[in-house]
């Protein structure tokens, strides 16, 4: 792979037609990618070629272009190429670039995070079932993806019911002296006390991935076979917990009824444009079970065609994901074939595009059509909406501009216990929850219940990388406003630390709880300026409470996570030569892992499986500094 890049002085460069006609001496009819860019640099638009010379003399000529193709051309002043071996490897290279440098004349995939698998971990005598989000690093089998975490929990609680799996850490479970209440629910065997040996423990593990393989077909019947062979044996008990398991997997697959018959393995995919703007819908089929759906809202131009869209949309989406066998599509695509070959080589086998007309597959692609469709309309609705909002926001505080992009801070605490700072964002189409921020808070000089000074470190933390990664602002990461939970005073401290980093400009707002706290009294303050209120029926007022009331929920979730984990954290998993099995040995000896902290020697020693000389390193590593 080789790059070229030609360029002119920024001052009084030539741009159009001319400018792309020069370049055509100093490339060939290799494939690759290419950039187009305005005077200041920035990136206008990114393509891919089978025959580069061939594409840029297109763009050289005059007329014959679509308003949005002449445009681009009359901005670009200069132009970069890559040449590839294949056309393949450069339509995967032109939407890897896609992503990263956000070009305005490309379809841009802009909502993009991962998606929440089920892990069956592998690395513990008595496995795990759980959800699982990012990078699959631990030793486990993985299902998915699913369309939501909605989607997980809800397989994820048949799963408990039907094979009675645990969901606890490794970390609880070893601390356990007694059965929890998922035991008591009938959604767990209790393993961690004995309550199931560890052959029927697998055994359950083996049907449940089975179950979510696809494969559980002679399930049912097999559990009615034991079930009476039980009942004949006078195993009642048994007999009855057999019994609840076949009527839990009976209810499963009732609601498994609008589940595929003949798609095993596909993502279906339905574009749905409209007025310039588009929805894909796409629905996870996997081992013949539908694991939700999702829509997403690519930036497009009005006259992309839906095949552009598709092309973008498939390159970009499968760009950190693993596709599927088949992709069924509701529109034909150009670069079927080369987005064939590329996806054969990532998944290591074979994976079919195609478009059906009739049958189930069309009947699919139909349903998520209307999906499209209708969530299309929604958000169409919901974005004149919240248009008018901010731009009432505007008006409300003297903005020079309608604000694209509101963080609204918040910490939360018991005491200076547990801090944590939180930054929610909310934009033209709502809430951003991918961009949403948690900030442990890491000063240890604070006084604790300080919220000025977490304030302040929330703040320069959050700044500090924004003029790291970005210092020219040209990303659409900077805030045009920033809310603050509080008065005169946090307004004034907020501003000191602006002051300090040198982004003042940033227009802010405190806002405080009127008399008394009522909701719809609240005072709004600024720098230099009266504070004001707004009517109590003023949509703007609701506006702000509901990010106001947004942010703060985010922060108590935030701290209550951070609390629920540091008072789950066994003070024994520290302690060095402390496996599984002494851990165990201690907790049934002494009940708690606070009375092993206060034991002497003597009794540590009385612990079976504790020597003399690992009971010194426990003594030791609870008596430190005594």
């Amino acid at each position: 792979m080789t790059e070229d890049t030609q360029s002119h002085p920024v001052k009084d460069v030539p741009k159009g037609h001319k400018v792309i006609e020069g370049y055509l001496r100093q490339i060939d009819g290799s494939p690759g990618v290419y950039r187009m860019l305005d005077p200041e640099h920035n990136v206008l638009y990114v393509g891919k070629a089978r025959h580069l010379k061939n594409r840029v003399s297109n763009y050289a000529r005059i007329h014959g272009h679509s308003a949005r193709i002449a445009r681009m051309i009359s901005e670009t002043s200069q132009m970069m190429f890559l040449t590839t071996r294949t056309e393949t490897e450069a339509l995967l290279l032109e939407q890897n670039l896609i992503k990263q440098l956000k070009p305005r004349y490309n379809v841009l995939l802009r909502d993009d995070k991962s998606f929440p698998n089920i892990m069956v971990t592998k690395d513990h005598e008595f496995p795990q079932i759980s959800k699982h989000r990012g990078k699959k690093a631990r030793k486990a089998a993985y299902y998915g993806p699913f369309a939501s975490a909605g989607a997980v929990n809800r397989t994820l609680h048949q799963l408990e019911r039907v094979f009675l799996l645990r969901n606890c850490s490794n970390a609880e479970f070893e601390g356990r002296t007694r059965p929890c209440l998922q035991y008591q629910i009938k959604r767990c065997t209790a393993p961690c006390v004995g309550k199931i040996s560890k052959e029927d423990y697998l055994e359950m593990v083996s049907d449940a991935e089975k179950f979510l393989q696809g494969k559980d077909k002679g399930m049912q019947q097999r559990l009615a076979a034991q079930m009476q062979s039980a009942s004949d044996a006078m195993e009642f008990e048994r007999a009855a917990a057999l019994r609840d398991r076949i009527k839990a997997m009976t209810q499963v697959q009732t609601a498994q009824g609008i589940n595929p018959r003949t798609v095993t393995e596909a993502d279906v995919i339905g574009l749905h444009m409209d007025g310039g703007q588009a929805c894909v819908q796409v629905f996870f089929i996997r081992a013949n079970q539908n694991w939700g759906n999702r829509d997403f809202y690519p930036r497009i131009a009005a006259d992309n065609n839906a095949s552009e869209v598709l092309t973008a949309f498939l390159g970009q989406f499968y760009d950190q994901k693993e596709p599927p066998k088949q992709l069924i599509l509701s529109h034909d695509i150009e670069d079927r074939e080369l987005l064939q070959e590329a996806f054969t080589d990532k998944l290591g086998q074979k994976v079919e595009i195609i478009v059906p007309q009739r049958g189930e597959k069309a009947d699919l692609v139909s349903f998520a059509l209307r999906n499209a469709r209708e969530s299309l309309g929604r958000k169409v609705s919901e974005s004149a909406a919240q248009a008018r909002l901010l731009k009432g926001v505007a008006h409300a505080f003297d903005l020079p501009q309608v604000p694209t992009r509101i963080e609204a801070y918040d910490n939360s605490h018991i005491q200076g216990a547990h801090a944590v700072g939180a930054m929610v964002v909310a934009g033209p189409d709502g809430f951003i929850k991918s961009q949403y921020r948690k900030f442990n808070i890491k000063d240890d000089t604070l006084t604790p219940g300080d919220d000025f000074g977490m304030m302040k470190e929330v703040l320069t933390r959050r700044f500090q990388r924004l003029l790291k990664d970005d210092p020219e602002r040209k990303g659409d990461t900077w805030p045009s406003l920033l809310l603050i939970d509080g008065g005169a005073g946090q307004v004034s401290a907020v501003q000191e630390i602006m002051d300090d980093l040198g982004v003042a400009d940033i227009a802010m707002v405190g806002v405080a709880k009127g008399e008394f706290r009522d909701h719809g009294k609240e005072e709004f303050y600024r720098t230099g300026k009266r504070p004001i209120a707004l009517q109590r029926n003023d949509p703007v007022l609701y506006f702000i409470q509901r990010i106001r009331d947004e942010v703060h929920r985010f922060a108590i979730g935030t701290h209550r996570a951070k609390r629920s984990k540091a008072l789950i954290a066994n003070p024994l998993d520290g302690v060095p030569g402390v496996g599984a099995t002494r851990k165990r040995a201690l907790l049934a000896h002494f009940g708690s892992a606070k009375a092993v902290a206060s034991a002497n020697l003597v009794d540590l020693t009385a612990v079976d499986g504790i020597s003399s000389k690992v009971a010194q390193t426990i003594y030791d590593f609870f008596h430190e500094g005594d």
